[in-house]
């Protein structure tokens, strides 16, 4: 299993149970394919560089997940459909970025 890092941005116009749901359900569908979900983080409401399909600014949200690259593809499939995801990127991470990426979250973890 290779170490994934995935970011996506939602629509503005979803209520806070909706922003919920629509992240639940990619969370799900990565453990439904056998995933393990490091880390999540909720960047929230933020301004975008540009205006995607009319919108100024968006949700977003972050994932750090080991899975399979099969999982990867269909996962992408799913954001494509999904009508309240403006963008996304996924990128497998090498051994020196999840390094990073779990010392972040530890630090991260002593904050709170």
């Amino acid at each position: 299993m290779n170490q994934y890092e995935t970011v996506f941005i939602l629509t503005p116009v979803l209520s806070d149970e909706q922003m919920k749901e629509a992240v639940g359900k990619f969370r799900d569908y990565l453990t439904s394919q056998g995933s393990e979900i490091l880390y999540e983080e909720n960047w929230g409401m933020r301004k975008l560089a540009y205006n995607i399909n009319k919108k100024s600014s968006g949700f977003y949200y972050e994932i750090g997940f080991k899975a399979n690259p099969a999982a990867i593809e269909r996962l992408e499939i799913n954001y494509r459909r999904d009508e309240r995801v403006l963008r996304f990127l996924t990128v497998k991470m090498d051994k020196y970025a999840a390094a990073y990426a779990a010392k972040r979250q530890a630090l991260k973890k002593k904050e709170d």
